[in-house]
């Protein structure tokens, strides 16, 4: 729900914006000192909740947004088979993606069978050696080995070639997946995935979960079963709820949407991870020197890229066995060693990014941005891609291309309108891409290098107009405007209730002024860092992260003499100091006069 309404008077920012209203106009201006549940209403509405669901909205829980896990097609097929592998003591091998999603999805469900007595294998591909989804030769291995069951969570969608392998051998597979589908499905005992063609209409509404998402609801299914069957007549119950650290640290690093049972999945596993029940979890915690309990963007900007680090650049299986340790001293090794992990990474990632800029340039016309370069590390691609986005404002492909193989593995980013990984879907059935997969604003794939421009231009045609309309008026949302001295804790506090915010649920947005500049500075790699004062003799510090080469950020430091300014970002909440304060990360400015 968005107002054509300019906020502010403002047609055109100083990065070319047009600032609208998000929902309603809230211009508080000076008068901000009420804040009442009016805002965290107004914030609920505009993010699309109808106004008879505020109250379930506000206080997200299990209770309101979990459906009947029956819903799903396959649900009940897959979880009579674990079920059934449980009680005959079969040996199970969840096999999982090597990303944060695949090891909180793995961990999960290893996890809720050692709760019913019963110990899983793990499986995680190496990035490099095996790359994405699960292999025929993986799986027939891994049934060799002595597994009966082997589940894949994350992955396994579009897996035709290697499930066709494992079902011709007689090993039963169970996909949980979140990936898209292609019409025919491959051949396995079960496909847990909201997002399949042929999946009900109440499956479908959860087509937003992570594949951790998927997994909870098929170990609530599971446990159900187990229950008909009569397992807990002699032994407890599990608590699945202790789970839920493990589903919202997935569902916020994959970037899954937090709108819906998401909200719900989040909200709550915020909780349990601040208990610190889980051992692993609370190690990579205190590795990610958090000062207090993990937000949502702590999820995605401090723990979610230490997990993430051992299947970029290090060990694939770290991250699982991290999340299912229960030795403190094995925990804290890990965690340490992720860190580590996350910091060779950055470096790595610097190199990469650095090389894909120089091809900018020759690309400005392109409706998606696509660089390519050999020898560039395939672990880090994904984050390339997205910065790469945040630069051209385009969707982006960033492909590491191996000479000896003549092979390249891409990963995409996209923007929001344009759904990426359909097209990606279609360009592997077009027979461009050897493999290719994902969802609508992140996908991967694997190309002949010899068939790079064919690509290119093809997913060029199937976009422009998708990216077209997405990109012709650029503009961004504001909540609310309020005068300086309004930029308070308190503020802060009420604005975080209408949370958990992420992906489809986007964090408030404020404007505050007019201000005028009484310092700009740069800190970092490349951050802006400014102290601002209004005309109520307030002052505030603002940071724009990245900011300082753009035009805006180029303004700021070096335009303003003077001036009064309107600055717009996230209101944050600054705990250096003795005593908390309220701090602007800075998105957007615009003159005030």
């Amino acid at each position: 729900m968005t107002t054509n309404i300019a906020v502010l008077g403002i047609e055109h920012s100083l990065s070319g914006k047009r600032w609208r209203w998000r929902g309603g106009n809230m211009d508080l201006g000076a008068g901000v000192g009420t804040l009442d549940e009016d805002i965290i209403t107004q914030l609920l509405l505009s993010r699309g909740v109808a106004r008879e669901n505020i109250e379930m909205h506000r206080a997200p829980s299990l209770r309101a947004f979990l459906p009947d896990p029956s819903v799903f097609a396959d649900m009940d097929r897959a979880a009579e088979r674990l079920a059934e592998a449980v009680i005959g003591n079969e040996t199970v091998t969840v096999y999982g993606d090597y990303d944060v999603d695949g090891a909180t999805s793995s961990a999960l469900l290893i996890r809720l069978l050692r709760m019913f007595g019963h110990d899983a294998r793990h499986y995680i591909p190496d990035r490099l050696l095996e790359g994405y989804g699960p292999s025929g030769e993986a799986l027939l291995r891994i049934g060799q080995d002595g597994s009966s069951l082997i589940v894949t969570v994350d992955c396994g969608a579009m897996a035709h070639e290697a499930l066709g392998m494992a079902y011709d051998a007689g090993i039963d597979v169970i996909v949980v997946d979140h990936h898209k589908c292609s019409p025919e499905l491959p051949r396995s005992f079960a496909m847990v995935n909201p997002n399949r063609l042929d999946e009900s209409d109440l499956g479908a509404d959860h087509g937003h979960l992570a594949a951790v998402g998927v997994a909870f609801l098929l170990a609530v299914a599971i446990t159900r079963t187990l229950r008909q069957r009569g397992f807990f007549e002699t032994r407890a119950e599990p608590d699945l709820i202790s789970l839920l650290d493990l589903v919202a640290l997935g569902t916020v690093a994959d970037v899954a949407s937090i709108r819906g049972l998401n909200r719900a999945f989040v909200a709550q596993g915020l909780k349990i991870m601040a208990r610190r029940a889980n051992i692993g979890m609370a190690a990579l915690i205190d590795a990610s020197r958090l000062k207090s309990a993990p937000a949502a963007s702590d999820c995605g900007f401090a723990l979610g890229p230490r997990i993430n680090a051992g299947g970029r650049v290090g060990e694939a299986t770290l991250g699982v066995r991290l999340l299912t340790t229960e030795d403190p001293d094995e925990a804290r090794a890990i965690a340490e060693q992720l860190s580590a992990l996350n910091d060779e990474r950055r470096a790595i990632e610097v190199a990469v990014q650095e090389a894909a800029e120089e091809q900018l340039a020759s690309q400005h016309n392109r409706p998606v941005v696509i660089c390519a370069g050999e020898g560039w590390h395939p672990g880090v691609i994904g984050i390339v891609a997205g910065r790469i986005k945040e630069k051209s404002g385009k969707p982006s492909i960033v492909i590491a291309l191996d000479s000896e193989t003549g092979e390249g593995k891409g990963s995409g980013r996209s923007i929001a309108g344009v759904d990426l990984g359909a097209a990606i879907i279609g360009a592997t059935d077009a027979g461009l891409l050897v493999k290719g997969g994902g969802h609508a604003m992140a996908a991967g794939l694997t190309i002949a290098a010899d068939k790079l421009d064919a690509f290119a231009e093809w997913i060029g045609d199937r976009l422009a107009g998708p990216v077209s309309r997405a990109t012709a008026e650029q503009q961004i949302l504001l909540d609310l405007a309020l005068a300086p001295g309004g930029l308070t804790p308190e503020l802060v506090k009420t604005l975080d209730e209408a949370g958990p915010y992420g992906v489809g649920w986007p964090g408030p947005r404020v404007a505050i002024g007019p201000v005028t500049l009484v310092k700009a500075d740069i800190v970092g790699n490349d951050h802006l860092r400014l102290i601002a004062a209004g005309q109520d003799g307030a002052r505030f510090k603002a940071i724009a992260f990245r900011a300082a080469p753009s035009d805006m950020g180029q303004a700021l430091l070096h335009g303003t003499r003077g001036r009064k300014l309107w600055l717009a970002g996230r209101a944050k909440i600054d705990d250096w100091g003795s005593r908390p304060a309220a701090e602007l990360h800075l998105e957007d400015a615009a003159w005030a006069d």
